[in-house]
C-alpha cells in the first residue's frame, strides 16, 4: 500500500511539474524578430533587442531573433505574419505597399513602421587602376550585387536597372564578405554594398588591393534617380574612411527601419520602444553595433514615409516627435 501511495504521489508531482512548465511556456508568447545574414547589421539589431535584459523582463513575451536573407525577405515575412518584427529599408516598405517592387506586383500592406535605425548608403568598390569611373563602365564586367533576398540586392537591381546596365553585367549574388574575398582573388571587377560605413568588407578589400569608390551620387543626380525614387537621400562619404580613398565620394542612402506586422499588440510595440529608447537602452544597442549610434529620440521617425504602427505612434507622440 505504501509503495502504491508513493508511486501515485510521484506521478501526481510529475504531472504537476509538467503542467506548471506548460503554463510558463504558454504565458510567454513567442515573438519573432527578423534580422539578416550572420554578421550583418540587421542581425545585430535583432540579436541586440533579444538579449537586452529589460526586454527579457517583459513577462508576457519571448523575443527571438531569426536570421534571414535581409530586407526583402523580412518585408514578405512580416507582411505574412511569419515574423512579428523585422528590419526593412524604408524604400522597400513604401514600394512594397504600392506593389512596385521589381518583378513583384504584390502589395505588402500589412507592414507598419516602428522606428528609424540608421542610414544605409550605397557603396560600389572598384580597383583604382580599373578605369571604371561610372556605373556605365561596368558593362560586361563581373559585379557582386549582394545576396538574393537582401535589400542590397534589391537596391542594386533598382539602381542598375534605372541606369540601363542590370542586364549588361555579369551578376554575382554574393554577400559582402564573400564578395570581398572574390574581389581579392580577381574573380570580381567590382562589388556593391548597401550598408553603413566603414564597412568591414571594404576594409578587407582595401588590405589586399588599391581600391576606389565610385561617385554614385553623380550618376544618380544626372540620371533623374532622385526624382523617380524620392525616398533616397543624398550623402557624402568622407575622404579617408577607407585606405587609398583619399577624396570624398557622393552617394545616396535609404533608411533602415524597425517594422512590425499591423496585428502585433500595440502594447508590445509601445513597451519595446519604452525600454530600447532610454539612455541605457540606446547605449546597449551601440555596444552591440556602432552603426546604431544613429538611433535616438530625435531621429526616431527619420526617413519614414509609410504609416506607423499605432503602438509606435503613441510612443513618438508622447516624446513630442510627431
Amino acid at each position: 500500500m505504501n509503495k502504491m501511495f508513493g508511486l501515485m504521489t510521484a506521478v501526481c508531482l510529475s504531472l504537476s511539474m509538467v503542467m506548471t512548465t506548460a503554463g510558463v511556456s504558454l504565458a510567454k508568447e513567442r515573438i519573432v524578430f527578423g534580422g539578416g545574414p550572420a554578421g550583418g547589421t540587421f542581425q545585430f539589431v535583432a540579436n541586440a533587442i533579444q538579449v537586452y535584459d529589460p526586454v527579457k523582463a517583459l513577462t508576457d513575451y519571448n523575443i527571438q531573433a531569426q536570421s534571414s536573407a535581409g530586407s526583402t525577405e523580412n518585408l514578405r515575412k512580416v507582411d505574412a505574419g511569419k515574423s512579428d518584427f523585422g528590419v526593412v529599408y524604408s524604400g522597400e516598405v513604401s514600394l512594397g505597399a504600392q506593389g512596385l517592387l521589381t518583378n513583384d506586383t504584390k502589395k505588402y500592406e500589412n507592414v507598419r513602421a516602428v522606428a528609424f535605425l540608421y542610414g544605409a548608403p550605397a557603396q560600389l568598390v572598384v580597383r583604382k587602376d580599373s578605369g571604371i569611373k561610372s556605373v556605365k563602365d561596368l558593362i560586361g564586367k563581373k559585379v557582386g550585387v549582394g545576396n538574393a533576398g537582401s535589400g542590397a540586392f534589391a537596391n542594386c537591381e533598382l539602381f542598375f536597372t534605372h541606369m540601363g546596365i542590370w542586364d549588361k553585367i555579369e551578376r554575382n549574388a554574393l554577400g559582402y564578405n564573400d564578395a570581398a574575398a572574390a574581389f581579392g582573388n580577381n574573380q570580381l571587377d567590382a562589388f556593391w554594398l548597401f550598408v553603413g560605413y566603414p564597412a568591414s568588407a571594404v576594409i578587407t578589400a582595401a588590405q589586399t588591393n588599391d581600391i576606389d569608390l565610385l561617385d554614385l551620387g553623380a550618376d544618380a543626380a544626372s540620371s533623374g534617380f532622385y526624382d523617380k525614387y524620392p525616398h533616397f537621400s543624398k550623402l557624402t562619404i568622407p575622404a579617408g574612411i577607407y585606405r587609398g580613398v583619399d577624396e570624398a565620394r557622393t552617394s545616396f542612402q535609404d533608411s533602415a527601419l524597425w517594422v512590425a506586422n499591423k496585428d502585433v499588440s500595440d502594447q508590445l510595440v509601445y513597451d519595446l520602444l519604452s525600454v530600447i529608447y532610454t539612455d541605457e537602452g540606446l547605449a546597449h544597442m551601440v555596444s552591440q553595433k556602432k552603426t546604431l549610434k544613429s538611433m535616438s529620440i530625435s531621429s526616431g521617425v527619420t526617413g519614414i514615409v509609410t504609416p506607423l504602427h499605432p503602438g509606435a505612434e503613441k510612443f513618438w507622440k508622447e516624446k513630442g516627435i510627431l
